[in-house]
């Protein structure tokens, strides 16, 4: 089995920063590549950045600028720096990751189980 496991969501004010982070573990033997999404009440879950494995980024257009996607390949984990956090980041922000649990197998998806992210105006 593979976990990730998120943390770091809270409450914060508008402008405020906040710094998530996501931690993997289990029957791992590669890591492909890995992201934050979000999904607020009543909306569809929604990319907000993803990184390859050589670190390549790619960033939703409304946190650009604003938010650094990290990750540790050797610690198997991956972080979200939110600078500049504005009310309609709300949302439960998830950590996903494409994972190989044995080289006898093909790549599957991975879900953490999400953390509270509240932007106050």
């Amino acid at each position: 089995q593979v976990q990730l496991v998120e943390s770091g969501g809270g409450l914060v004010q508008a402008g405020g920063s906040l710094r998530l982070s996501c931690a993997a573990s289990g029957s791992i033997v590669s890591i492909n590549n890995m992201g934050w999404h979000r999904q607020a009440p009543g909306k569809q879950r929604e990319l907000v950045a993803t990184t390859t494995s050589s670190g390549s980024t790619n960033y939703a257009d409304s946190v650009k600028g604003r938010f650094t996607i990290t990750r540790d390949n050797a610690k198997n984990t991956l972080s979200l720096q939110m600078n500049s956090l504005k009310p309609e980041d709300t949302a439960v922000y998830y950590c996903a990751a494409e994972v190989r649990r044995s080289i006898f197998k093909g790549w599957s998806n991975y879900w953490g189980q999400g953390t509270q992210v509240t932007v106050s105006s």
